[in-house]
């Protein structure tokens, strides 16, 4: 196979391959990222594809997060998505660069007429099945509300920052795939042991959770139990690891959408 488009789900071993050990070529920098992101080519035995490379040395110090680790959270949160079941985050490694080590993750192209599931609309004019989420005024002083729709792949992956404790689910960060599939992407700020969740996924808020969202939590439960727990003590903390499977089980008995923190803001700045 020789396809410079390969999918995350076209053969998940073989992208993982190609990612970890194929020659990393990059195209240039993503300039509205916080930390340094660069955009890359890897190659390996005839096979490319496009990348996200993130260099732990170019990752800005944070007063909560430990120097040098939102690379391995990168991983920690595809690794988590892959044991769910869901396939929320592209595929995801850790490995050497130009740059030294960082995570590697597979470039998803959106599609260019893909209808938009998160953004700033006129308040008077909500899309039918949107969720408001936040009042906002425009530089004229225009009515509009950050909004989400109300859709069921956004719904997983809104319960998916929940269980990582994402502190960072921009509307930027969710990405509709070729194969229409929604992507999740950026988790360095997740899995802190201190609640933290912001995201604009606030639509479904303090409701029931579907029964195969209980059945995956429980799933997970296991999991981190056993092999999963030992591929993410690689990436993560023990304690973080241990928080990990603790709030799966609050999810899993709550049986409901976590709601908005008091203490904490709810929705990243900037949203988009």
């Amino acid at each position: 196979m020789t396809s410079s488009e390969l999918r995350p789900r076209q053969d998940e071993r073989a992208s993982l391959r190609l990612l970890h050990d194929g020659e990393l070529e990059l195209e240039g920098r993503l300039v509205d990222a916080s930390n340094t992101t660069l955009r890359g080519i890897v190659t390996l035995d005839g096979v490319s594809a496009r990348c996200v490379y993130k260099p732990v040395r170019g990752e800005r110090p944070l007063w909560d997060f430990p120097d040098g680790t939102l690379a391995g959270r990168e991983v920690a949160a595809y690794l988590v998505s892959r044991a769910s079941g869901w396939d929320l985050v592209p595929p995801t490694v850790l490995r050497d660069g130009p740059f030294g080590p960082g995570s590697c993750q597979l470039w998803i192209d959106e599609l260019e007429d893909a209808e938009p599931l998160v953004g700033f609309v006129p308040a008077d004019a909500l899309p039918p099945r949107w969720f408001p989420v936040a009042a906002a005024r425009d530089d004229d002083g225009a009515a509009y509300a950050l909004a989400h729709a109300d859709d069921p792949r956004l719904a997983r992956l809104a319960l998916l920052d929940a269980v990582i404790n994402n502190a960072d689910r921009k509307g930027g960060h969710v990405l509709v795939g070729p194969d229409d599939r929604i992507y999740g992407v950026d988790h360095g700020v997740s899995f802190h042991v201190e609640e933290k969740l912001r995201t604009v996924l606030w639509g479904w808020a303090g409701r029931q959770l579907p029964p195969d969202a209980v059945e995956m939590l429980d799933g997970l439960v296991d999991q981190v139990t056993g092999e999963l727990g030992e591929e993410l003590a690689e990436h993560l903390t023990i304690s973080e690891v241990a928080e990990l499977a603790a709030r799966c089980e609050r999810l899993r008995d709550a049986g409901t959408f976590p709601l908005p923190p008091e203490d904490w803001p709810a929705i990243p700045w900037p949203p988009m």
